[in-house]
């Protein structure tokens, strides 16, 4: 009796341990691994919205939130990515004197994979100013699936509401 139980036990504590080992593996092989980062410099010609909202918020004169959705196209592309055209969707928050942003930007790739960019702005209200924002690549579609990436744009304001981009920043492919 001794004897089958000590063989129970041991058995037991074996297929322990053998879990707990196996565990942290398959949680590693779950995460995307790294590879070299690129270096991305693009450029972005965005149409003036073709879909736009404002609503006052009615506590002072002079703050509103919207929400706003266009296209852009590529009129250069980062080396490896080979980006075409994008769409944005974006809320804005804005005082008398200043805006914030928040927004998501779908890219399609020569190849039809896509890449989603999110992105923060802040600026003064005048239209004339550069504007600037931060950015951050979430996720991507097909070979694209793992890429990770952050950087920055600025941008100028064109008298017929367009925007044009310059952008720059680092990507790195997972496997």
């Amino acid at each position: 009796m001794r004897r089958l139980l000590f063989v129970s036990y041991s058995l037991l504590v074996c297929g322990a341990v053998a879990i707990a080992q196996a565990k942290p593996d398959a949680m590693a092989q779950a995460k995307p691994v790294v590879t070299a980062r690129h270096k991305l410099e693009s450029k972005w010609h965005c149409l003036k919205p073709s879909e736009q909202h404002q609503l006052d918020a009615g506590d002072v004169p002079g703050h509103s939130y919207g929400i706003a959705q266009g296209t852009c196209d590529a009129t250069s592309s980062a080396t490896g990515l080979a980006e075409k055209t994008g769409q944005f969707t974006e809320s804005e928050e804005t005082w008398t004197a200043s805006m914030k942003t928040r927004g998501d930007f779908i890219t399609t790739l020569d190849n039809g994979d896509k890449i989603h960019y999110t992105y923060q702005i802040s600026r003064q209200s005048d239209p004339a100013k550069l504007v600037s924002n931060k950015w951050r690549i979430v996720s991507g579609t097909g070979t694209h699936k793992h890429i990770m990436g952050s950087g920055a744009c600025s941008g100028k304001s064109n008298a017929d509401d367009s925007i044009d981009w310059t952008c720059t920043g680092a990507y790195s492919m997972g496997r």
